[in-house]
């Protein structure tokens, strides 16, 4: 095997693969030690994504930390691994809320706990292989292979409806996966070699020939896959299922990196595959973000259910990272992918503080609650603090996402940045409104009034979230910083590919 670096990226794939082989022989009556494994092995992944972060180089911006072997010779699929600016911020965000999910599922589950570590890390171990994968066959192979657990984590320790929930979300995935494939295998033929080798190795497919025809067949296949997975307006119908009927954990490691995958594919592989494709689609792609952004919030302030209001919240936070990608500039595909991490931050804190009070009372209606200021006082800091992250309050993450996109779009399409301003406004409403009902006013049931306040271990999941939300708020270059070569270097190369299929026109 040939690399850059060492091999680090592929042992941050294999040891959570290792840790669900040692849990596998665990007796799966010792649940302590059983969590306690988990825990251990998700937060050394963690810590070695670290040091993937502190060497990594912000000038090049090129990939790093490349790895190579033969794999799959007779069709021209390659094990090939590397990360830049983009894939990074996404790593981190990946071992970062692993290990946060594992601990928040210590109270929680209380069935089949074995069985449930072991999906955590196989999901983390595919979660990984997406965002550092450079070959398109080993990209699929980790695209669909973490299915496999997300299925039996909302399959086995979801809600009532979590069979309907899980087989919805897996048809929708696959459904878009099979004609990305088959577009996949399509490119591969079309850069064919003179002696006919084939080829899946994505730095050698870009900036190959395809006839302008062929790059919008083959860009709708790849966008139909990521826009599901994203989701956009309106292949989002899947989300506010799963994301109910998930467990916590499920629910925060969905919103958190899952969706984040469709995002990252469109940066990755269909915009710099099919340049042209991806100008000609611009402006109705544009109107689909628009579009999920208002409606998102729109149907969030309707939402009787926190669980599900959260979920909606996602298609409108996630249209904005879609309109920022596809402005095409610095500022906004920059703003997008910090949006990416600020999003998989504060709705994974939603999303666990709703698992925290659901475990207090079982329900997750909005109407239950009321005054929960006075008997959970932590509780209601931390819940603050989180929403005010979500809508955007200056100082916090979110708002730095919001503003890099809106400002890049404004600079292309002033009508678009203008729209999606509303969907800020209505951010505001529907979250404000929300945190009012619950903590404020009068407690609607007696059982409001004993409620225990968050403990030390929920303190030691939610705190270290909050730190990232207010780093990142108050000064995010390190982040930017690493993301400037690889963005620049991505949308310098679309507009010389798009500048020389006009002139050759």
């Amino acid at each position: 095997m040939s690399q850059t670096g060492g091999p680090i990226l592929s042992i941050l794939i294999a040891l959570p693969l290792c840790g669900a082989l040692l849990l596998a022989c665990v007796d799966g009556a010792r649940e302590a030690l059983i969590k306690r494994l988990a825990l251990a092995i998700s937060s050394l992944d963690f810590l070695l994504s670290l040091i993937v972060y502190a060497q990594f180089d912000p000038a090049k911006a090129g990939m790093q930390f490349v790895e190579r072997a033969p794999w799959i010779d007779s069709i021209g699929s390659s094990y090939v691994l590397g990360l830049d600016g983009i894939s990074l911020p996404l790593l981190l965000l990946t071992t970062f809320l692993t290990p946060i999910a594992i601990l928040a599922s210590f109270s929680g589950i209380t069935s089949r706990v074995r069985a449930y570590m072991i999906c955590i890390l196989l999901l983390q171990a595919g979660m990984i292989g997406v965002f550092v994968a450079l070959d398109l066959i080993l990209f699929y192979v980790f695209w669909e292979g973490m299915l496999i657990p997300m299925y039996f984590l909302i399959g086995v320790w979801g809600g009532q409806r979590r069979i309907y929930a899980t087989l919805k979300f897996v048809l929708y995935t696959m459904a878009g996966s099979v004609l990305m494939l088959l577009a996949m295998i399509a490119l591969a033929f079309l850069h064919q070699g003179s002696a006919g080798r084939l080829s899946f190795d994505l730095l050698e497919l870009i900036g190959g020939p395809i006839p302008y025809g062929t790059q919008l067949l083959l860009f709708a296949a790849f966008a139909l896959a990521f826009a599901i997975k994203v989701p956009m307006f309106p292949f989002h119908t899947w989300l506010p299922d799963a994301h109910v009927e998930a467990p916590t954990a499920g629910s925060v490691l969905l919103a958190g990196v899952l969706l984040k995958m469709g995002t990252y594919g469109f940066l990755r592989f269909a915009l710099p595959l099919f340049p042209e494709a991806a100008a000609a689609f611009t402006p109705l792609i544009s109107v689909l973000a628009v579009i999920g952004i208002l409606y998102g919030a729109l149907v969030s302030m309707v939402q009787d259910d926190l669980k599900r209001l959260v979920a909606y919240s996602s298609v409108s936070h996630l249209g904005f990272v879609m309109l920022g990608i596809f402005a095409m500039n610095l500022q906004a595909v920059e703003g997008s992918i910090l949006q990416m991490v600020n999003h998989g931050l504060s709705t994974g804190a939603l999303f666990l503080l709703v698992g925290m009070i659901y475990e207090r009372r079982h329900t997750r209606m909005i109407e239950e609650f009321g005054g929960l200021c006075r008997t959970t006082p932590r509780f209601a800091l931390c819940f603050l603090v989180v929403t005010m992250s979500s809508i955007g309050l200056p100082g916090l993450n979110g708002f730095v996402g919001e503003f890099l996109i809106l400002t890049g779009t404004f600079r292309v399409h002033k009508g678009f940045a203008v729209l999606a301003t509303l969907g800020v406004i209505l951010a505001a409403v529907y979250m404000l409104w929300m945190w009012q009902r619950v903590m404020w006013g009068k407690s609607r049931r007696a059982e409001n009034l004993t409620l225990a306040d968050i403990g030390r271990r929920e303190m030691a999941i939610l705190v270290p979230i909050i730190l990232l939300i207010l780093w990142i708020g108050l000064h995010p270059n390190p982040l930017l910083r690493r993301m400037d070569a690889s963005v620049g270097h991505l949308l310098d190369g679309m507009r010389s590919a798009t500048s020389e299929a006009r002139s050759a026109n």
